[in-house]
């Protein structure tokens, strides 16, 4: 590896331990609590050093913001090939939990804490929403209406919307559960992933056609 190359690779990992710095800051401590200087401490960085990465808190926050929304969003579009449509939402809502379960801190950050106006209008600059490919709730959909479409679901479910938030808040609230409650003594928690594929075999099971009924669909 040349000197350039190594010094590149030196400068992302720094910024990957800024960004994961800022991260444990907002979750643990509040969006108040990233600052630039406060970041600095965390990493054992003078602060100019910081400013040689990010101008300022709000390119660090946008940053962040774009690194964890489309690693999400990767995560859950590598399902996107799965023919059967029931079959790729129960493999979507395994992504979903996998990567709860590798990236606590980043889960928490994206859906378990409130993000200001500021941190929301990064968000907005940084994903295309309505993009499937970087904007995971339109992922969802996608996968939704295509299910729909083959004919999967029964006449009386067939709000995309719907039956998007239903999947999407089951989930959520299973890893909420886990992350909120997993140390307390007194509950004693089923392994995620079991619980995440009975509660969606149950409502997949609830919107989707009986068998039997001349739908096909590929396998």
């Amino acid at each position: 590896m040349g000197i350039k190359e190594r010094r590149e690779r030196e400068k992302q990992a720094t910024r990957q331990r800024i960004l994961d710095a800022a991260r444990e800051l907002f979750v643990h401590e509040g969006y108040e609590a990233v600052t630039m200087r406060r970041v600095a401490e965390k990493i054992e960085y003078s602060p100019t050093a910081i400013y040689v990465h990010f101008k300022d808190k709000a390119a660090l926050i946008r940053e962040l913001c774009a690194h964890d929304f489309l690693r999400f969003a990767e995560v859950l579009n590598k399902v996107a090939r799965v023919q059967d449509p029931l079959e790729r939402l129960r493999k979507l809502s395994r992504a979903y939990i996998a990567f709860a379960q590798e990236h606590p801190t980043t889960y928490r950050l994206l859906f378990m804490q409130r993000h200001p106006p500021e941190m929301e209008d990064a968000e907005d600059r940084s994903i295309q929403q309505g993009n499937p490919e970087q904007d995971a709730y339109a992922f969802l959909q996608k996968q939704v209406q295509e299910a729909r479409d083959a004919g999967c679901f029964r006449p009386e479910y067939q709000d995309v919307d719907l039956i998007s938030q239903t999947l999407w808040g089951g989930l959520h609230g299973l890893v909420s559960l886990h992350l909120v409650m997993e140390k307390d003594e007194w509950l004693t928690l089923k392994p995620l992933g079991k619980s995440a594929d009975l509660m969606v075999d149950l409502l997949l099971g609830g919107f989707a056609r009986p068998p039997g009924n001349g739908t096909t669909r590929a396998r």
